[in-house]
């Protein structure tokens, strides 16, 4: 009997041990990211070139773009880090403003097209019928279209129109955004039609529950990691296409510096010979943003899509 007593006073005292909660999805693909040392590199350097564009040129005092002809095309210097342009403008200063326009027609242009291109591919694959038909051949049409061709057609409009400067980095966003949208919401119609068919989906079918539930609290967020990533990518395209329209004369035009038309001012062979410091700060900005935003995109794309996972 003593031993059955201890035995009985020993499981009393055991108290079960209590596992911890896994973590959530967020935060394993965080820790995931955060392991990946090339992606948070590519972050680094866009977060860099983001403080740079919009805090920078707050301690410079060459921001107002005053014209001095005294000091025109000096080489770089203790007083102009990367010298002075053709009207004795302080290069670096209008690097770090082009870097703002640059910067904001890329996110803000991503944001028009991933919000359209969202909304159209849920609409089309969760509604399917005439429309998914009307969505899916609008997207295709535009995806028939060369997008950089259309753009100049987009382009030269503007200026057959002659749009007043203030208003060209506005419809240059809107003008990405339209040729941004198709791809993502084919990609996002694909993957409503896959999802439709789970078992989670089939069970809400039979419950009876409303589109907008069956939407917003189990699609939708099974889209997020997707979205991301495709966002991601969608960043670097469009600063790379807004800067090719700009050097063209058919995107934000002078007096407005973007990264683009500095360049696009130094394009004569004097410049590209004997003033370096003219092209190669916006074109190095350009390559270092763009690509630093496509290695991030990679990263996110191994953490967050699981057909990518190593």
């Amino acid at each position: 009997m003593s031993t059955i007593h201890a035995e009985e006073a020993g499981a009393a005292k055991a108290v079960p041990v209590r596992t911890a909660p896994h973590a959530s999805m967020w935060r394993q693909s965080l820790r995931r990211l955060l392991k990946n040392k090339l992606a948070m590199l590519g972050f680094a350097v866009v977060a860099f070139m983001f403080a740079a564009c919009f805090i920078g040129p707050l301690f410079s005092p060459y921001t107002d773009n005053k014209i001095n002809m005294a000091v025109m095309n000096n080489a770089p210097s203790l007083k102009h880090w990367l010298g002075t342009d053709a009207l004795g403008r302080d290069v670096l200063a209008r690097v770090l403003l082009a870097g703002r326009i640059s910067l904001t027609v890329g996110l803000a242009s991503m944001v028009l097209s991933v919000f359209v291109g969202t909304l159209l591919g849920v609409i089309a694959g969760y509604y399917r019928g005439v429309v998914d038909q009307l969505v899916m051949r609008l997207a295709d049409l535009l995806l028939t279209i060369p997008s950089l061709p259309l753009l100049f057609i987009f382009g030269a409009l503007l200026s057959e129109w002659k749009v007043p400067t203030d208003y060209r980095m506005y419809i240059v966003m809107l003008m990405l955004s339209i040729v941004g949208w198709p791809g993502l919401a084919r990609m996002v119609r694909g993957q409503m039609l896959s999802l439709r068919e789970r078992e989670y989906m089939q069970a809400t079918v039979v419950l009876g529950l409303r589109d907008r539930r069956k939407l917003f609290n189990h699609l939708l967020p099974n889209l997020v990691p997707l979205i991301i990533v495709i966002a991601t990518f969608n960043i670097g395209g469009a600063i790379l296409s807004e800067s090719v329209l700009s050097y063209f004369g058919l995107g934000v035009m002078a007096p407005t510096p973007t990264w683009g038309n500095m360049i696009d001012a130094a394009n004569n062979m004097i410049d590209f010979q004997d003033h370096p410091w003219l092209w190669i700060p916006p074109g190095f900005s350009i390559f270092a943003t763009v690509i630093a935003i496509n290695i991030f995109g990679d990263g996110l794309r191994d953490v967050l899509d699981p057909k990518q996972k190593r």
